[in-house]
């Protein structure tokens, strides 16, 4: 079975992997949040939904210019965590980025299907400061990262609205999680 949609080929073999044999076993920590108040950023209103942790790798990334997205978002970035931050894994998968979208693509199942889905995103990232800004852009695919924040929605005045997702079972549009980051780190 063949799995296919997407523009742009970012091929597994010229991603380098550090640290290949370390095991990410966990899921991305989340816990809701209640009465955060909302946190104004240039033209926007950014309110906190959840508190955000997770380690993970990074399979993809992806910078943009264009779209109103990108005042608070720069970069995506494609992390996998569980069998996904597996390195021996991932070569087999083909994983494109595109207008804000995740792709993959197999020739067949190195694991189930749903374990593709449920153990990687998309994730744009909303950089909370300047150390954070500076961090995201030397991360590169194959690293393995730790990242702290908020799963945040998006409001500006002439009603244009970003939310992020709040579930890591969810596929398609409105999948990706949109995240305020207060502390990113390369950790590998």
């Amino acid at each position: 079975m063949v799995i296919f949609v997407g523009w742009r080929y970012c091929s597994p073999d010229a991603i380098h992997y550090a640290a290949p044999d370390k095991v990410i076993d966990k899921a991305p920590l989340q816990a809701e949040v209640a009465d955060l108040p909302s946190i104004p950023f240039d033209d926007y209103v950014i309110q906190p939904m959840a508190e955000f942790t997770l380690e993970a790798r990074v399979l993809a990334r992806e910078d943009y210019w264009l779209g109103r997205e990108t005042d608070l978002s720069p970069t995506d970035l494609v992390l996998g965590w569980g069998e996904m931050a597996d390195p021996e894994v991932v070569k087999q998968i083909n994983i494109r980025q595109s207008g804000r979208w995740y792709f993959w693509q197999v020739d067949s199942f190195p694991i189930p299907r749903r374990n593709i889905e449920t153990q990687s995103a998309n994730m744009h990232l909303i950089p909370a400061n300047d150390e954070v800004a500076r961090t995201l852009k030397q991360i590169r695919p194959g690293q393995l990262i730790t990242l702290q924040g908020y799963l945040v929605n998006v409001n500006a005045d002439d009603g244009w609205r970003w939310r992020s997702s709040l579930t890591r079972d969810d596929t398609g549009a409105n999948a990706c999680e949109l995240i305020y980051v207060k502390q990113l780190k390369i950790i590998s």
